[in-house]
C-alpha cells in the first residue's frame, strides 16, 4: 500500500484555485453548519438539565454526566482528528462524522433512561468534536490573503458564538417544546451536512497506508490523559478535589499518562499530534492565547447564567434572554473586525480584543445581588466585541505561518487547547465560587453581633430577636434569623463571582501583556494545490 495518492484519486479532486468564489463559500459554509452544531450542542443542554433530570427520572448527580460525558469524548477526538483526515480524507470524515452527529442527536433526543442517555451524548461529542478542527484547515486551503481574513473571523465568531447562544437557544426550547428538541434540531443541518460537504469539499484523498505506521501507543495514551482529566476538572470542584479518592486517583492516571503521552509523541516518527510545532514561537504563543479565550469564553459562560439562576432566581428562558446580548454585539463587531484587519498589524487587534476581555471582566466586578440584563448589558457587551476581536486573528497568526503539510495535526491541538482552557477555567471558577463563598459568609458573620446597628435595626422592623439566633439555617428556628442567614450567603455568593470574574481578568491581562512576543504574519495571496 503506498502513501502516494492514484491518479484516479488525483483526478477526483479538486485545485482550490480553479474554483470559483461561489464555490468555496459555499463549501466552506456546509462545513461551518456542522463546526456550529457541534459546538452548540456543548451548552445548549446546560439551561435544561433540570428538564432534561425529570423527564429521565433521575438525580442531579447523574443528570450533570448529560453535559459532562459530551465534553470528555470530545476533547479526545480534537486532537485526533488531523491524523483522522490525513487516513480517511477531510471529506469522508467530515461527512461520517456528520451522520453520525445526527444518529446519535435523535438518539439522545429518544433516550429511554439517564444511562442510555450518557452514552449517546458520548457517542454525539466524539463524533461532533471531529468536525470542529477541519473546518480551520479547509479555511486556509481555500482562501488566501484578504479572502483569509474574511474566513477567519467568521470561524472565530462561530467558534465563540455557538457556546454563548447554547444556553439561550436551549432555554427557549425547552420552555417552548420539550427538552427533546434540544437533539432534533440537528436532524435537518446534520443531514445536510452529510450530502453536501462529500459533494463540495474534495481538497485530499485518503492515505490509508498511515494505519501502517499509526502510533496506536499515543493514541491509547492521549485518550486516558485527556479522558482522566477532563473528569477531574469536571468532578473536582463538586467532590472537594483531592479528599476524594476516585479524583486523586484519575487525576494520578492524567499526570502519569500525560508525561507518557509528551515523551512518547516526541520520539517518535509519526506522531498522532504534531507537538514539535509549539517550537515555533507564533504557535506556542497562539495555543497560549486559545487556552486563555477558552477560559475566557466558557467560564464566563458557566458564570453568568449559574449567577442569574442561583442568586436571582430566573427561569431558563429569562437567563438566555439577560445574556442574548453578548452574541448580538460580537455579530454586529464582524464587520468591524473585517475592516480593521485588511488595514492593521492583527497583533494589535488581537491585543485590543484581550485587553477588552480584561475590560469587561473588570466591569462584571462590582456585580451585585440585582444585578439584571439591564446591569449586565456593558460588560456583555464589551465581551461580545472582545470575543470578535480576539479569536480570529489568533487563529491567522497562529495556523498562518506553519506549512500546509504541518497545518491538520497542528489545527487539532490548537482547538484543543481551547477546550482545555474552558475545562480548568470552569473548574477553577467553580473552586472560587464555593471556597470564596464560605470566606466571605464567615467574615460577614463575625460582624453580626449585638454592635451591629444596621442588624440590630433589620431585625426590629422584621420582629427578629437576637436571643433567637442559632446555628440552623434551615428555617426552622426565628423566621428572622432565617431570611438574616438567607441575606448573608446571598451576599457571600455574589461576591465570590466577582472574585472569579477579577480572576479571569488577570489571565487576559497576563495574555495582553504577551502579544508583542508574537511575529508578522504574511498569509500566502493564494492557496496551491500542491499542498495537499
Amino acid at each position: 500500500m503506498s502513501t502516494t495518492v492514484s491518479a484516479a484519486g488525483r483526478s477526483a479532486l479538486m485545485d482550490p484555485s480553479t474554483l470559483s468564489m461561489t464555490q468555496k463559500v459555499f463549501a466552506f459554509a456546509s462545513m461551518c453548519v456542522g463546526m456550529f452544531i457541534a459546538l452548540l450542542d456543548i451548552q445548549i443542554v446546560s439551561a435544561s438539565l433540570r428538564d432534561i433530570g425529570g423527564g429521565l427520572s433521575a438525580g442531579t448527580d447523574e443528570t450533570a454526566w448529560v453535559q459532562t460525558s459530551y465534553l470528555i469524548a470530545e476533547i479526545v477526538v480534537i486532537p485526533l482528528s488531523g491524523w483522522l483526515s490525513r487516513v480517511f480524507s477531510t471529506r469522508w470524515l467530515f461527512a461520517a462524522s456528520a451522520a453520525g452527529f445526527t444518529i446519535t442527536s435523535m438518539f439522545c433526543g429518544a433516550a429511554w433512561n439517564i444511562q442510555s442517555m450518557i452514552v449517546f451524548r458520548a457517542l454525539q461529542g466524539f463524533l461532533g468534536g471531529s468536525m470542529i478542527p477541519m473546518v480551520f484547515t479547509t479555511a486556509f486551503v481555500f482562501f488566501g490573503g484578504k479572502q483569509r481574513v474574511i474566513a477567519a473571523a467568521t470561524i472565530g465568531a462561530l467558534a465563540s458564538l455557538a457556546p454563548t447562544l447554547g444556553p439561550t437557544l436551549g432555554g427557549w426550547i425547552t420552555d417552548n417544546a420539550s427538552w427533546h428538541w434540544l437533539f432534533y434540531i440537528n436532524l435537518l443541518p446534520g443531514i445536510f451536512v452529510t450530502i453536501a460537504v462529500p459533494t463540495l469539499v474534495k481538497i485530499d484523498a485518503p492515505e490509508l497506508s498511515l494505519l501502517r505506521r499509526a502510533d496506536y501507543v499515543g493514541m491509547v495514551l492521549l485518550a486516558i490523559f485527556l479522558g482522566c482529566l477532563e473528569y477531574t476538572l469536571e468532578e473536582g470542584p463538586r467532590w472537594n478535589w483531592f479528599s476524594d479518592s476516585t479524583i486523586l486517583t484519575t487525576a494520578w492516571i492524567s499526570g502519569l499518562t500525560g508525561i507518557g503521552f509528551i515523551v512518547r509523541s516526541l520520539t517518535y516518527d509519526h506522531p498522532v499530534v504534531d507537538l514539535r510545532a509549539l517550537r515555533d514561537l507564533n504557535f506556542a504563543l497562539g495555543c497560549f492565547f486559545s487556552f486563555v479565550s477558552g477560559i475566557g469564553l466558557f467560564a464566563t459562560i458557566y458564570l453568568t447564567p449559574l449567577f442569574l439562576g442561583n442568586v436571582r432566581g430566573y427561569s431558563a428562558l429569562e437567563i438566555g434572554e439577560a445574556v442574548f446580548s453578548t452574541g448580538v454585539f460580537q455579530i454586529l463587531t464582524i464587520p468591524l473586525y473585517s475592516y480593521l484587519a485588511q488595514r492593521f498589524d492583527l497583533r494589535w487587534i488581537l491585543m485590543a480584543g484581550l485587553a477588552l476581555f480584561a475590560i469587561s471582566m473588570w466591569n462584571f466586578a462590582p456585580i451585585t445581588h440585582d444585578w439584571g440584563g439591564h446591569e449586565l448589558l456593558l460588560p456583555q457587551a464589551l465581551r461580545g466585541m472582545a470575543q470578535q476581536l480576539a479569536i480570529p486573528p489568533t487563529v491567522t497568526l497562529t495556523l498562518g505561518s506553519l506549512a500546509p503539510s504541518r497545518l491538520k495535526l497542528a489545527s487539532g491541538l490548537f482547538n484543543l487547547m481551547r477546550n482545555l482552557g474552558g475545562a480548568i477555567g470552569i473548574a477553577v471558577c467553580a473552586t472560587i465560587l464555593n471556597d470564596r463563598t464560605n470566606l466571605h459568609f464567615y467574615r460577614m458573620a463575625e460582624h453580626l453581633n449585638t454592635t451591629n446597628e444596621a442588624m440590630n435595626q433589620w431585625l426590629a422592623q422584621t420582629g427578629g430577636h437576637l436571643a433567637d439566633l442559632g446555628p440552623v439555617p434551615d428555617g426552622s428556628g426565628d423566621g428572622a434569623l432565617h431570611q438574616l442567614w438567607s441575606l448573608a450567603f446571598r451576599e457571600a455568593q455574589t461576591l465570590s463571582y466577582a472574585d472569579a470574574f477579577l480572576a479571569i481578568m488577570v489571565c487576559f491581562v497576563i495574555a495582553t501583556a504577551t502579544v508583542p512576543l508574537m511575529r508578522k504574519v504574511a498569509p500566502p495571496s493564494a492557496p496551491s494545490a500542491d499542498a495537499h
